[in-house]
């Protein structure tokens, strides 16, 4: 602690337990607690309360109040416990017998202030902050007493205080383990330490209660041991543990009527993560079979797509788990069509598959079951290493099936798949599952037949009116990921003509939706367009299908739409249509309607003109594409058309355009020295001559008005912006001046620049409060002046502007220091107890 801060600690103390002065705002308490937890982790001496009375005082006078405020006695409670997490101080507080009134009965638990939430989590947390060491273990298992408080707080009515009970349990189990690792343990004969078996006693005869909440609360509490470090880090008693509540939670699974079934599915889940369990033999997996057989879909779900996580789970558990998965997917492939016409998803089900057939029956579960299986089929999918075989192509019927049910397309002539399409008609939920899982679903060669089929029901989709935008959006996505595997596969079995009539179909459904009222659906329509040139610019059907569309047209006349996000996205499509219709090789002549300079005049005239930040952003965007993929030159001289963004954009009350501005000098920058340079980001020679390519490149540079631009930024008032700017000049210092700066500083004073030089020093020390900074030069210094310039890169120390940039905004006030001077400062303070703290 710093010696201004224990100044300020006594007065802060005797204001906290004043009960005339106003109560503190929460955050400050907290952050005062924040402050102690930090002093008392790096210093476990006794010093701390020692040099500091005021500490013990404050506990004493708050403990001495008769009606303490419930904010001020929280504070006090975990403050203790911070403070008694440290042995010494433990002992210390023990000696002032502070703890006891503290803690024990004859504290805030005996008051109405228990009452208050708050004041019971605060004692939960104060007590966890203090069992670091034996002797507070000793305290709180030495009664009963002191356990109970925390089971009973386990089925506290506040969520909060029941989660910190059950948290604080996890950890007085962990922590009265530790002392017993050394000694060997078995499974025959072990003796838990004292707060341990006290825990394990309460866990087994709640599990044995006829309580239905006792049930509930140990196994939460069964579900956190196993999650947490105590299943890794304590295996011999983690299965010890398990064989005392196996043979309990096989009842459970058993007992259809225990309401406690939803919560196996998560106990087991953890229990299996455990290294105990690593064989594939025992009675544990066997007990996971069955509780994916007697587990509802629903609740066995969860478990089943965790244990396809696991790289351990046994082979014969996991297929058994996929099978639940894929159990309600084979129930829809079914009822589509009675004869069966191709075979389902599985060849025998784990549970009873009427269970699953009376759900998808019924009105109320039917959607819910869908989207919970497709959530999880999506989440499995997503992994990078899927270690069972999925049947792809029959999982690509089903979805297709639910796509056709959800629209009214199917007319199954099954009694229940007619129930099934009846309860899925305009069902949006199940649509938007099915299509994220149809995106996600692997290209497998074996689905080729199907690609026809599934753009038939995708098109069906993309053409309705009663599609709503958010099916529509992702039916796009979709879309857009076939197209591609259409592509490919067009390109391998050379089916070109079915991929052009797909394309054609695709290319009049997005006139029509380019055209909607609905401003969702003419921005979905945009980004289906920019993703599709994307991933298929090199392919000559698709610039066929484009050309001969009214795709281009509309497109561009969406530039002018009223809605900004529809202008935003209609300007990155144009910049993406503009790569394979202006600046390909290939691209139409002069004459035609979609001609580069139009398109690069509407795009300027946006960047200048537009009212709202979303249609610059894109434009910037597009034009660093642009220069990037080398198109620019084949506009004009791209120094001019750099220097004409530029200045723009410095103007732009948008920090993210003029972000994207900097980027854009940052490309054309590095573009330039590999073009000038010998070879790329080759060093500057002790002396740059004038006919040197460092001296054509400051010339460059200079014309363009770079220089201007990347100073001024430094001073911009939205740090990214200067941040941006300060890693770009430093960049070029580091190709000007490859060894070291100027070596001697005296040359900058005496040359005819050295005063500019010196004002752009100063100015750029004030950062954003040099208001109005000029951009074309002030006080002597001329951006344009290469010679100017090259000076400046390599006297002022740009490296030092790094640092402070970097610096977080809050660096000078957030200190202990500000925070109990904010203290101070509000106690007392009655009309406006706002506290500014930090």
């Amino acid at each position: 602690m710093t010696r201004e801060c224990a100044v300020l600690l006594p007065g802060v103390c005797t204001a906290l337990a004043d009960p005339r002065h106003p109560g503190l705002d929460d955050t400050c308490l907290e952050k005062l607690l924040d402050w102690f937890r930090s002093l008392t982790w790096f210093d476990p001496t006794v010093e701390l309360v020692r040099d500091n009375p005021c500490l013990t005082e404050l506990i004493t006078s708050v403990l001495a109040l008769q009606d303490p405020s419930p904010s001020i006695l929280s504070f006090t409670l975990q403050l203790a416990g911070i403070l008694a997490s440290s042995e010494s101080r433990f002992q210390h507080l023990q000696q002032e017998k502070l703890l006891g009134r503290l803690f024990g009965r004859e504290g805030p638990r005996g008051g109405a202030a228990w009452e208050d939430a708050s004041v019971r989590s605060a004692w939960v947390k104060g007590v966890h902050s203090m069992l670091h060491h034996q002797p507070a273990l000793l305290l709180l298992c030495s009664t009963e007493e002191g356990m109970d408080v925390i089971f009973t707080l386990q089925g506290d009515p506040s969520l909060f205080v029941a989660s910190a009970a059950s948290q604080l349990l996890v950890h007085v189990l962990t922590f009265s383990l530790e002392s017993e690792t050394s000694k060997a343990v078995s499974t025959k004969d072990c003796d838990w330490p004292v707060c341990a078996q006290m825990i394990v006693k309460h866990i087994q005869e709640s599990l044995q209660s006829s309580s239905a909440s006792h049930i509930e609360q140990s196994l939460k509490l069964l579900s956190s041991l196993f999650g947490s470090c105590f299943g890794s880090c304590y295996t011999a008693w983690t299965e010890v543990l398990w064989l005392d509540i196996a043979k309990q939670i096989e009842s459970f699974l058993l007992e259809e009527t225990v309401q406690a079934q939803p919560l196996l599915a998560n106990l087991l889940l953890n229990v299996a993560r455990s290294p105990v369990f690593c064989g594939t033999e025992g009675s544990f997996w066997a007990l996971v079979t069955s509780a994916l057989e007697h587990l509802t879909p629903v609740q066995a779900g969860p478990l089943a797509v965790g244990l396809l996580k696991l790289c351990k789970c046994p082979q014969d558990v996991r297929i058994q788990a996929l099978t639940v998965l894929l159990q309600p997917m084979d129930c829809i492939l079914r009822a589509a069509s009675q004869p069966l016409e191709c075979a389902g998803l599985l060849d025998e089900s784990v549970s009873d598959p009427g269970t699953v057939e009376s759900l998808l029956s019924s009105k109320t579960t039917c959607a819910g079951l869908l989207c919970q299986t497709l959530a999880h089929l999506e989440k499995l999918l997503s992994l990078k290493r899927l270690r069972v075989d999925l049947p792809c192509v029959s999982l690509l019927r089903s979805l297709m099936t639910i796509l056709q049910f959800c629209n009214g397309s199917l007319n199954p002539t099954s009694p229940l798949g007619s129930t099934i399409s009846r309860n899925l008609i305009n069902c949006f939920r199940v649509q938007k599952a099915a299509l994220d899982v149809l995106a996600a679903l692997p290209e497998e060669k074996a689905c080729d037949t199907l690609v026809r089929s599934l753009f038939d029901v995708l098109l069906a989709y993309l053409q309705s009116p009663n599609t709503s935008p958010t099916v529509l959006k992702k039916t796009f996505q979709a879309t857009s990921k076939w197209l591609v595997h259409l592509q490919e596969l067009s390109c391998s079995n050379s089916q070109w003509q079915q991929t052009e009539k797909i394309l054609e179909d695709v290319f009049v459904v997005l006139q029509k939706r380019l055209c909607s009222p609905c401003w969702e659906v003419r921005d979905s329509s945009l980004e289906f367009l920019t993703a599709m040139v994307k991933c298929l610019r090199d392919q000559k059907e698709l610039r066929q299908c484009l050309l001969s569309s009214e795709v281009l047209r509309l497109t561009e006349n969406l530039l002018e739409d009223p809605e900004s996000y529809v202008r935003a996205s209609a300007v990155t499509a144009v910049g993406h249509l503009a790569l394979i219709t202006c600046f390909a090789p290939e691209s139409p002549g002069t004459g035609s309607q979609y001609n580069r300079e139009s398109i690069v005049a509407k795009l300027q005239e946006i960047l200048s003109t537009d009212s709202e930040g979303f249609p610059r952003r894109a434009v910037i965007s597009i034009f660093t594409k642009w220069l990037r993929e080398g198109c620019t030159g084949q506009l004009e001289d791209t120094e001019q058309f750099v220097s004409r963004v530029i200045q723009t954009v410095e103007h732009d009350l948008d920090w993210e355009v003029r972000l994207g501005g900097l980027e854009l000098v940052e490309v054309f920058c590095s573009q330039t020295i590999c073009q000038l340079s010998q070879c790329p980001y080759a060093p500057v020679s002790s002396a740059v001559t004038s006919s040197s390519p460092q001296s054509e490149l400051l010339q460059v540079f200079c014309r363009a008005k770079l220089f201007g631009f990347l100073f001024g930024s430094l001073c911009d008032c939205d740090k990214p912006v200067g941040q941006r700017a300060c890693d770009v000049l430093v960049g070029l210092r580091a190709h000007f001046y490859p060894m070291s700066t100027l070596e001697n500083p005296q040359e900058i004073e005496d040359s005819p620049a050295g005063r500019g030089i010196a004002w752009l020093q100063r100015t750029l020390r004030q950062g954003p409060l040099a208001q109005n900074f000029p951009m074309d030069g002030g006080d002597g210094v001329d951006f344009q002046d290469p010679e100017s310039m090259m000076l400046a890169l390599g006297a002022i120390d740009l490296l030092e502007l790094h640092d402070e940039l970097n610096k977080s905004s809050d660096h000078v006030e957030e200190s202990p220091q500000s925070l109990l001077q904010d203290i101070l400062a509000t106690v007392g303070t009655i009309e406006d107890n706002e506290v500014d703290c930090y």
